[in-house]
């Protein structure tokens, strides 16, 4: 979860939401990545969907058996659809997001009985790192 928090604050810098994540298969770091919707004028450029991308290129396999994604927030209903679509095993995630959270907090996509794959979740690693991260990027939004 260090990892995923260090990509969230080069997203900080970049005046990016600060949301980073990285996905690991065994214990090798495949997919790293942050927010960056803003620089790629991309509404889908989420650092898990980035993430999954780097990882299934990686791994030259569009399922990611076996892999673990850890995220500083919670992800929305768009990562967490990836992510059982990708067939990623356990996530772990840092802050719930109370507004567009769909690992849990609104929907829980990852444990929809209809749908074809269920993903582990663990939350609350590092929550308070990640949450004043996102608490003080929308203090400076505001006071602009």
């Amino acid at each position: 979860m260090q990892e995923a928090l260090r990509e969230a604050k080069k997203a900080f810098d970049k005046d990016e939401v600060p949301i980073g994540a990285i996905i690991v298969h065994k214990t090798t770091i495949i997919g790293r990545a942050h927010n960056q919707i803003k620089i790629l004028k991309d509404p889908t450029a989420h650092a898990e969907m980035i993430a999954i991308t780097q990882a299934a290129n990686y791994l030259q396999n569009e399922r990611l058996m076996g892999c673990s994604m850890y995220v500083t927030i919670e992800p929305c209903s768009m990562c967490a659809g990836a992510m059982v679509l990708a067939r990623i095993e356990n996530l772990v995630y840092s802050a719930d997001d109370p507004k567009t959270g769909a690992c849990g907090s609104i929907i829980n996509i990852l444990k929809h009985k209809k749908l074809n794959h269920r993903v582990k979740i663990k939350s609350g690693v590092l929550e308070q790192e990640s949450g004043l991260l996102i608490k003080e990027f929308f203090k400076r939004k505001r006071e602009r």
